[in-house]
């Protein structure tokens, strides 16, 4: 139905007011305020969003006021609606700030570093991975709804599997809420079509891909261990990825604080800079990226569909994104840091796989 269309649009309003009406607390971030060299400060409530938002929704479902499936059975209508709205984001933040680098460059790209809004009450960048996640959330919950509704006799322990992954992987994400002010998006990326479009259509819709193609078909009966093996890759990833980003958190804030307590930072110093070559650090300068290919890797095979294109998606979608972004980091890092990032690059010569790439 058409007003469906307007569904994201309803949800990343409520969010908003959610956001702005909830307990949250304000932190310090990495990036720094040009006009006053001090670092921005955030207000982060991610998670109590995402547990509203989801008692809502359940509230309203549980009285048959709208269908625990309304986000699968509607999916076209609302992915249509947010890739609009996603359209309409980018220009508006887009067009009225100077240009930069010409215009088809700037609407992909971003012309403003750090949007605000509110005294700093909403962060654009922060907002937007906000409203993403509980889509994301949302379209899960959603999702495997349908399926248990259409195979109540015999549903798929893989997709359940995969939606309680998937879920754990949006729920972990605004927990670490403050560790992600931390990453390359929030600290080099400027506000366009690349993040708007992206977290209000691509993340939410697109990251689900594998439920959104396998929740009208039966259960392939995988067999339990190998399902037991395909969360272990999950997990394995989420290690690694969680491990090195939380290991470069504290190591930002304290560079001579062991991380969790008993990873040295073998950091390679000069001139008042610093470069972690320690730990997870150590195993390759991107080892983060390999643990979210992992993670994506795991969540297609649980489906038990290998030969399916729709599984495969999300993780073919993280090696286009992360090896030209891996390119773009070292740049950046070779830029800023000179010779240490050559020294680093001299002890950890693998970009993303330990000892293969």
């Amino acid at each position: 139905m058409a007003f469906a269309c307007f569904g994201p649009l309803a949800v990343y309003l409520a969010i908003l007011a959610l956001h702005l009406l909830l307990p949250a607390r304000w932190v310090d971030g990495y990036a720094t305020d040009p006009a006053t060299g001090r670092p921005f400060r955030y207000r982060l409530n991610g998670l109590r969003v995402l547990v509203v938002a989801l008692a809502v929704y359940a509230a309203a479902c549980a009285p048959g006021w709208i269908p625990w499936d309304v986000f699968y059975l509607h999916r076209w209508e609302m992915a249509a609606g947010a890739c609009g709205l996603g359209l309409l984001f980018t220009l508006a933040i887009v067009l009225p700030a100077p240009p930069r680098r010409g215009l088809l460059a700037d609407l992909y790209l971003g012309r403003l570093a750090n949007p605000r809004w509110g005294g700093g009450r909403v962060d654009a960048k922060m907002f937007l991975y906000l409203v993403g996640a509980v889509m994301l959330e949302l379209n899960l919950l959603s999702f495997v709804a349908h399926h248990l509704k259409a195979f109540p006799s015999d549903p798929s322990p893989g997709l359940i599997l995969y939606t309680l992954l998937f879920s754990f992987f949006v729920a972990e994400y605004l927990y670490f809420e403050e560790v992600h002010l931390y990453t390359y998006d929030i600290v080099a990326e400027r506000v366009g079509f690349k993040l708007g479009w992206g977290c209000l259509a691509f993340y939410p819709f697109f990251y689900p891909v594998g439920s959104w193609a396998m929740a009208g078909r039966p259960d392939p009966h995988t067999p339990a261990p190998w399902l037991a093996l395909f969360a272990l890759l999950f997990l394995a990833g989420w290690v690694l990825a969680r491990g090195a980003n939380l290991q470069k958190f504290q190591f930002k804030r304290d560079p001579a604080a062991k991380a969790f307590g008993r990873l040295e930072p073998r950091a390679i110093s000069g001139g008042g800079k610093h470069v972690l070559a320690g730990g997870f650090w150590g195993l390759s300068r991107h080892i983060n990226y390999l643990g979210e290919i992992l993670m994506a890797t795991g969540l297609a095979l649980s489906l038990g569909y290998p030969t399916a294109i729709g599984p495969w998606l999300y993780p073919l979608f993280y090696l286009v994104l992360l090896l030209p972004r891996q390119i773009d980091d070292d740049r950046r890092c070779a830029e800023k840091y000179g010779p240490l990032w050559q020294e680093y690059c001299r002890r950890v010569p693998s970009r993303i796989i330990p000892g293969i790439y």
